[in-house]
């Protein structure tokens, strides 16, 4: 059966792309979350300077930067001004920890630093508030979790070991012409400049090279590591009603599975791919299935708030499966219609098209990166945005009244956005599924010979 033997392919599929995607996804980088590499190294000269112009027993950058940024935890009753941005971002943002409400849990910690070597612990070393941000007391070999994500420590001298820390301070900066945050952890009456979580992305999605590489379980990998399982046993499931239940009517699971399946197969992967539809389904439905169930999980309050779909890192993978899958099954037709059209003239080929069509390679898996992860990312903000009117009309607690207005307000966008959410879960996994046979279908359609007049 046709169906059960694209069912036995998703069992393999899922887990690779689960693989494929769950390292870039734990050094993608967050832009609301990290600094150009540059900018830390300014201001760690700026720093070094400073220190060592007033004394080792100083602070790392002078008293009176920080008289406005009093040195604390997150956690701590500090009097400032509701931030829906930075609270917004945090809570789509990947993490070093397992956030369920409010509720923080350890992952494991994977950290490599060259001259320093690999560090491997939990995320529980850093002695993280369990309740609130997951804003790490303790420094652990020169490392900290600062809002739930790991930085290091940029001063070799700072000690290794367990090390409680007084605090963090951020700061705003204008470097380059673009305003940067800066980190500091405190300890002893110092402030340490912090380097960003760690990337690989040379600049790309803001942030830039570390000294250190994190290939920790972050919140997203966990994600995605439970969702394969789940739909690993899904699979399962109905793999095993197909069989015992051949020529029957499909009932419980199985019967909500089948309609999407045969929707998959009939009207994308047998209409863009013609007679060689089968070969691909698979890949077909594991795109769809898998980014479906990321979308609908990262939808479900207080379960992690996980913005898988929602990182660059990780659609960038999907795209370059896409891209690598285009380009190794793509025939001569069309690699004649890329690079040496026929019936046009030469200088046209080589000045405008061969150029227009090779980078038309690059633009669509580039699209299909992006498409995803701006739709679903703009979701999760829109509903922060409406949560936080709530926090903004009650003045962090000082307004009862305003608070109650804030509610009125809030509740019914928040669940009018996150009704919109649940469409768009499914229209972004079709979309995705579909472009992805399109350009399949593109690359290995076979060549038709115009008809004779």
């Amino acid at each position: 059966m046709k169906e059960l033997r694209s069912l036995k392919a998703l069992f393999y599929l899922i887990p690779a792309l689960v693989m494929m995607a769950g390292f870039p996804v734990s050094l993608a980088a967050q832009e609301h979350n990290t600094t150009h590499q540059e900018t830390s190294q300014t201001t760690g000269q700026e720093a070094h300077a400073d220190s060592t112009s007033a004394g080792h027993g100083t602070d790392m950058h002078g008293d009176t930067a920080h008289e406005a940024h009093a040195c604390h935890f997150h956690g701590d009753v500090v009097e400032t001004e509701y931030d829906a941005t930075s609270t917004a971002f945090h809570h789509i943002s990947d993490a070093n920890v397992y956030s369920i409400g409010s509720f923080n849990f350890p992952l494991p910690c994977i950290l490599y630093a060259k001259g320093h070597g690999w560090d491997v612990f939990s995320s529980g070393k850093f002695n993280f508030d369990f309740f609130g941000h997951g804003e790490g007391r303790t420094a652990y070999n020169q490392y900290v979790l600062d809002a739930g994500a790991v930085k290091r420590i940029q001063d070799a001298s700072f000690p290794s070991g367990e090390i409680a820390l007084e605090g963090f301070i951020h700061e705003n900066k204008v470097v380059d012409g673009e305003n940067k945050e800066i980190s500091y952890a405190c300890y002893q009456g110092k402030h340490y400049l912090l380097e960003s979580q760690s990337t690989a992305d040379g600049g790309l999605f803001g942030g830039g090279i570390t000294s250190f590489y994190d290939f920790s379980l972050t919140k997203n990998v966990v994600t995605m590591l439970l969702i394969s399982l789940l739909l690993a046993w899904a699979f399962f499931s109905i793999a095993k009603a197909y069989r015992t239940r051949d020529n029957m009517a499909p009932k419980g699971l199985q019967s909500f599975v089948e309609p999407i399946f045969l929707f998959i197969q009939d009207e994308v992967a047998k209409p863009f791919l013609g007679h060689k539809w089968e070969k691909f389904l698979p890949l077909l439905l594991s795109l769809f299935f898998f980014i479906l169930g990321l979308n609908l999980f990262g939808q479900i309050p207080f379960l992690g708030g996980s913005n898988v779909t929602g990182n660059l890192g990780f659609t960038a993978v999907l795209a370059l499966i896409t891209f690598i899958v285009v380009t190794i099954n793509g025939n001569k037709h069309y690699w004649s219609h890329i690079v040496w059209m026929p019936g046009v003239p030469a200088i046209i080929k080589i000045l405008i098209l061969t150029p227009v069509e090779i980078l038309g390679m690059f633009i669509k898996p580039f699209t299909l990166m992006l498409r995803l992860f701006a739709n679903i990312t703009a979701g999760h903000i829109v509903v922060m945005a409406f949560v936080g009117l709530i926090f903004m009309f009650g003045k962090l607690g000082e307004s009862i009244a305003g608070g109650v207005v804030g509610a009125v307000v809030s509740i019914p966008l928040t669940i009018f956005i996150m009704a919109i959410e649940l469409l768009v879960a499914f229209i972004q996994a079709y979309v995705f599924t579909l472009l992805t046979a399109s350009y399949i279908g593109a690359a290995t359609e076979e060549h038709h010979h115009a008809e004779k007049h």
